[in-house]
C-alpha cells in the first residue's frame, strides 16, 4: 500500500506498507518517532483509523539523529542542539480535525551544546538525559552552565578532542544506568576508525571499562531487553544477541539494509534501515558485497523466530534513518512547531494553580484568532492552499494586526495563483517588518513569477543583506542572475544550493576537484540526488573534464546510468554504493561544473548530438523501441504523417502542480491539430486519463520505458517533441532535436526570462505563458505553431 507525504517543501517522500502494518500498531497501541538527518526530518508514523492505513507525519529538524522517550517527555538531538519535548494531550484534542489525534508535543527547552555530532540519547533514572557525543569521544550529560558536561569516555581514548577518534555511536541503559557502547574502532587518533569499517567494531561495558566483544562490522543501537543484550551489526544488516560472559554473539535475522536504530514491544523489535550511500563512509563492509540494492524504512521482526512480519518502505526522500523509537499507548501523535501560533495559548500549569485558573470554553477557543492560524498553516503544510487562505482571511478579519497573518496570506495566495493580490499582502507585511528577510525573499520569488526581474533580484538582494547566511535567497538569487544572463555571478551564487539541506551532496574524505587538470588521477562526477535534467542538461561538460585527468568515473542512478554510459568520454559508470573512496582521487558535482569553467553564454559546450546515439543502438533492443510507422492512409492524402512526442507533466501525480505541469484537459487541445501522429511519453496510472487517451491520435508508447536510455531511442526517431520542463526534454536538447519547451510561471535557471530561446539547446523554442498561470494562452500559440 502507498503512502505519499502531503509534505510542499523538500523532495517528494513517499513511502510503501505491507497491508498487515496498520492492524500491528492497532493492536499493540502504538506509534513510532523517526529520525533520519539525511532529510533533516522528524517522523511520526501512525495507524490513522479513518483512512485505513499508515500515516507519515513529517517535522523538519536541522540533521536529527539520537531520539529518548520517557513518560511524557521526548528529547532529539540535532546538529548543534538537544530539543526536548513534553506530550500535553489536552492540546491533543484541540488539533485539526479534532478529536483525532490523542497526542501532542510540546516543544519546552532547546539546548545549545555545539557541534559534538551528537547520536543515541537515554534519559537515567534520575531524569538525566545522557547523550552519545561523538565528536569528543565520550558520554556526557547537560547543564545550565555548560555546553556539555563529559562523564565517561573509553580508556583507549587519551584526551577530550573534536576529532572523532572511534565514533562513539549507540548507548544501551541497564536499570536507568548507562552500561553498554559501541563504536566503530578502537582508535585513538582523528578518525582512525574509518581505516577497519569492515570488523573494527566494538562493544563495551561502561561499568568495567572493558571490551565485551571485537570484530563487529560498524555496530550501531545496542539494547538490554528480556534479559538479554542486542546490537545491530549495521555492516552486515543483521539484528544479533551478544553473550556478554563468553564474549559472542549470535545472528537472530539479516534484513536488506544498513540496520540501525531499534525499538522493541513484547516478542516484536522495530528495526531502522537505511540504504547505503556513496561509500566514503561506507566502502568495504559486507552488506555493500552482499546486497546490490539496498532498502530505507522500517522492519518489524519477531525476535523469537526472526521472522518478518512486515515493513514500513520509503521509496523517495528519505534514504538514512538513525533512531526509531516506540510511543506506547500513543496511536496518533502530532508535535508543534516552535513557532505554531497554538503555543501562545497552551498552558500547563501546577495542580494547585488550576484551582484559581479561569479557561475559555471550547466554543470560544474555537472562534478566536490564533486557533484559525494554526488551522491555516497545518491546511498550507498539507497543500490544501485554498483552505489556508480562507483561514489567514479569517484570523485578519478578526484581528487585523495579528502577527504574521497578512504574511501568510500573500504566501498562501502565491499557491492558489492568485498573484497580485499576494504581492498587496506581501508587501503590506514588509512594510511593518522592513527587515524581515523572508518576506524580502517571498517577494523575490513572486517577482520572478511575476516576470519582473530587475524586481526579483533587487528583492533577493535585500533578503541576503538582512540574513547573509539565508541559503535559499541565494539560490533564488542565483536562478533569476542565470535566467537573466549573469552568469559570472549567478553560478557564484548557485554554489549555495550545497546548504541548504535540500541537496545530496557527497561526504567524501577525498578533496574536492577545483576544476585544475590532475593528468594521473581519477575523477568522480556525481548527479545530485535524483536531478536527472541537470545530469542530462551538464553531461555536455563531460569530455572536457575528461581532457583534464587520467580517468572519469560517473556517480548516479541506475535508470539515467545507460545514458550517460554513451557519454564520449566517460571512462566508467558506478552506483551509489558501489564505489570505494579507493576508487577515485578528487570529487564534484555536475551542477558545479558550469562555475568550475567559468562559462558564459557564449561559451556553453555545444557539441550537439553529445549522446552517442548509434552506441547507444547497439546495446538495446531496438525493435521493441520502434515507434509506429504511420503514414496518411487516404490516397487524397499521401503526405507522411509528423511524429511528435508529447509530455504534459514532469512526473506521474503532477498534474495539479499548474507552475510546471500543464493541465490535460488544457494541453490535449494540441491534438486537434492534423496531420501529426502524437506519441505520449508521459507516465500514467489513471485509468480514466488512459481511456481519454486511446480515444485520441495519441500512441501511448510509455510503457515501453524502461529507463532513460529507451527515451531516447524513443525520442530520436520523432520529428519534435513537445513538453515541458522533464528529462524527455532535456534528452531530445542532448541529440540535437527539435525540442518546444511549455514554461510555467516557475522554471529553472537554464530557461531565459523573457525569452523564446535558450543558448543550453539552441534548436529549443520556449512558449511562455502570456500571463501568469494562462496554460490555455499557451496552448493556443502551440496549436498554431504545430499547424504551421
Amino acid at each position: 500500500m502507498s503512502n505519499p507525504s502531503a509534505d510542499p517543501s523538500g523532495p517528494p517522500l513517499r513511502s510503501v506498507f505491507t497491508a498487515n502494518l496498520p492492524e500491528i500498531f492497532r493492536q499493540l497501541g502504538i506509534s513510532l518517532v523517526v529520525s533520519t538527518y539525511q532529510a533533516g526530518k522528524v517522523i511520526l508514523v501512525r495507524h490513522d483509523e479513518v483512512a485505513g492505513g499508515i500515516n507519515t507525519h513529517f517535522r523538519d529538524f536541522e540533521k536529527p539523529m539520537g531520539i529518548a522517550v520517557k513518560g511524557n517527555r521526548l528529547g532529539i538531538g540535532g546538529a548543534n542542539t538537544v530539543w526536548e519535548y513534553r506530550n500535553v494531550p489536552a492540546v491533543a484534542a484541540r488539533l485539526e480535525p479534532r478529536g483525532k489525534n490523542d497526542a501532542c508535543y510540546l516543544p519546552r527547552h532547546i539546548h545549545i551544546t555545539g557541534d559534538i555530532d551528537i547520536h543515541e540519547m537515554a534519559w537515567a533514572k534520575d531524569d538525566r538525559l545522557w547523550l552519545v557525543n561523538t565528536r569528543f569521544g565520550c558520554l556526557c550529560t547537560l547543564d545550565v552552565d555548560h555546553s556539555f558536561y563529559p562523564r565517561w569516555r573509553p580508556p583507549f581514548i587519551s584526551a577530550l578532542a573534536p576529532e572523532d577518534r572511534c565514533h562513539l555511536n549507540g548507548l544501551a541503559m541497564v536499570d536507568g544506568e548507562p552500561r553498554y557502547v559501541t563504536a566503530l574502532g578502537e582508535t585513538d587518533t582523528h578518525a582512525g576508525w574509518r581505516s577497519n569499517k569492515a570488523s573494527g567494531g566494538i562493544l563495551m561495558d561502561v561499568a568495567s571499562n572493558k571490551v565485551v566483544l571485537r570484530g563487529l562490522s560498524m555496530p550501531h543501537s545496542p539494547r538490554w531487553y528480556r534479559g538479554k543484550l542486542w546490537v545491530l551489526e549495521s555492516g552486515q544488516g543483521s539484528l544479533v544477541t551478544v553473550d556478554t560472559v563468553k564474549g559472542t554473539w549470535e545472528t537472530v535475522a539479516k534484513l536488506p539494509g544498513f540496520t540501525r536504530g531499534i525499538d522493541f514491544i513484547g516478542p516484536l523489535a522495530f528495526i531502522g534501515l537505511s540504504k547505503v550511500r556513496e561509500s566514503a563512509v561506507f566502502s568495504g563492509i559486507p552488506i555493500v558485497a552482499d546486497l546490490a540494492e539496498r532498502i530505507c524504512g522500517v522492519w518489524v521482526l519477531n525476535i523469537e523466530t526472526g521472522e518478518v512480519l512486515g515493513f514500513l518502505r520509503f521509496e523517495s526522500g528519505v534514504e538514512e534513518i538513525f533512531a526509531v523509537q516506540l510511543l506506547h499507548h500513543t496511536r496518533f501523535p502530532d508535535m508543534l512547531e516552535w513557532n505554531d501560533p497554538l503555543l501562545g495559548i497552551s498552558y500547563v500549569l501546577p495542580d494547585e494553580a488550576l484551582a484559581e485558573v479561569v479557561m475559555p470554553s471550547e466554543a470560544e477557543l474555537a472562534e478566536r484568532p490564533q486557533t484559525y492560524m494554526t488551522r491555516g498553516l497545518e491546511r498550507f503544510r498539507q497543500g490544501d492552499y485554498e483552505q489556508a487562505v480562507a483561514c489567514f482571511r479569517e484570523v485578519l478579519n478578526r484581528e487585523p494586526g495579528y502577527p504574521d497573518a497578512t504574511y501568510s496570506l500573500g504566501v498562501a495566495l502565491a499557491e492558489t495563483g492568485a498573484l497580485q493580490e499576494s504581492l498587496d499582502c506581501l508587501l503590506s507585511a514588509l512594510a511593518k517588518e522592513p527587515d524581515r528577510a523572508k518576506i524580502h525573499h517571498s517577494l523575490a520569488n513572486l517577482y520572478s513569477r511575476l516576470r519582473q526581474p530587475r524586481e526579483a533580484i533587487r528583492a533577493a538582494g535585500k533578503a541576503i543583506e538582512r540574513q547573509p547566511d539565508l541559503a535559499a535567497a541565494h539560490v533564488s538569487l542565483a536562478v533569476m542572475l542565470l535566467q537573466s544572463g549573469n552568469y559570472k555571478r549567478g553560478f557564484d551564487e548557485y554554489e549555495w544550493r550545497l546548504k541548504t539541506g535540500q541537496v545530496a551532496v557527497l561526504q567524501s574524505p577525498n578533496p574536492r576537484w577545483d576544476g585544475a587538470a590532475v593528468a594521473e588521477k581519477t575523477v568522480l562526477l556525481y548527479v545530485e540526488g535524483n536531478d536527472v535534467r541537470h545530469g542530462i542538461l551538464l553531461a555536455r561538460y563531460v569530455p572536457k573534464v575528461r581532457s583534464l585527468c587520467a580517468k572519469l568515473l560517473i556517480l548516479c542512478s541506475d535508470d539515467l546510468a545507460p545514458l550517460l554510459a554513451v557519454i564520449p568520454g566517460v571512462s566508467e559508470i558506478r552506483h551509489p554504493g558501489s564505489i570505494s573512496v579507493a576508487d577515485y582521487d578528487v570529487h564534484v558535482s555536475i551542477d558545479s561544473l558550469p562555475l568550475l569553467f567559468n562559462t558564459t553564454p557564449e561559451t556553453i559546450p555545444d557539441l550537439f548530438p553529445y549522446i552517442d546515439i548509434e552506441t547507444l543502438k547497439k546495446r538495446k533492443n531496438t525493435e521493441a523501441l520502434r515507434l509506429p510507422d504511420r503514414t496518411a492512409d487516404s490516397a487524397l492524402d499521401p503526405a507522411p504523417v509528423r511524429k511528435v512526442g508529447v509530455v504534459w507533466s514532469p512526473q506521474p501525480g503532477a498534474d495539479g502542480d499548474g507552475h510546471v505541469a500543464c493541465p490535460f484537459d488544457v494541453f490535449q487541445a494540441v491534438f486537434t491539430v492534423p496531420g501529426i501522429q502524437f506519441y505520449n511519453l508521459h507516465s500514467c496510472d489513471d485509468s480514466e486519463l488512459t481511456a481519454t487517451l486511446s480515444r485520441l491520435p495519441v500512441d501511448d508508447v510509455e510503457s515501453k520505458i524502461k529507463d532513460y536510455a529507451d527515451l531516447a531511442l524513443l525520442i530520436d526517431q520523432m520529428d519534435l517533441l513537445v513538453g515541458v520542463d522533464c528529462p524527455a526534454v532535456h534528452i531530445a536538447g542532448a541529440l540535437g532535436k527539435p525540442v518546444w519547451v511549455l514554461q510555467g510561471d516557475i522554471s529553472s535557471w537554464y530557461w531565459p526570462t523573457l525569452s523564446s530561446s535558450t543558448p543550453w539547446y539552441p534548436q529549443a523554442r520556449l512558449f511562455q505563458q502570456p500571463q501568469p498561470g494562462d496554460w490555455k494562452g499557451l496552448i493556443r500559440e502551440v496549436k498554431q505553431a504545430l499547424s504551421q
